[in-house]
């Protein structure tokens, strides 16, 4: 599955369903990448990554066209690993949209997740 990407707005944060697509913008000003992960309807299965195109003023942003409101989705942010500055960038973690408006399972903390 292939969704058209365009650069989008850096505002407002979080997920934005709009007519035709959904306006994804995260603030990460350290981050060197940022992939946009979705999901199938069940949030199981990840289905694409799409690179987020811009980042103006610290926020990367892009739009997807035929995003739909309750889209399952989490970011994979690229970035320095360096506690001493409050780097702790893993591209290999699932991040939740620090915006997200709602989200629909509890979460299972767990060691790993804080290092």
């Amino acid at each position: 599955m292939r969704h058209r990407l365009s650069s989008g707005s850096p505002l407002p944060l979080g997920a934005t369903p709009g007519r035709r697509g959904t306006n994804f913008a995260l603030a990460c000003e350290h981050g060197e990448r940022v992939e946009l992960c979705l999901f199938d309807p069940a949030g199981e299965t990840e289905l694409e990554r799409i690179r987020l195109p811009e980042q103006t003023n610290g926020v990367w942003h892009g739009h997807i066209a035929g995003i739909r409101a309750g889209q399952r989705y989490g970011y994979r942010v690229y970035g320095p690993y360096d506690p001493l500055c409050g780097h702790r960038f893993n591209h290999h973690k699932l991040l939740v949209d620090p915006y997200a408006r709602a989200i629909d399972r509890r979460f299972r903390l767990a060691r790993a997740m804080f290092g």
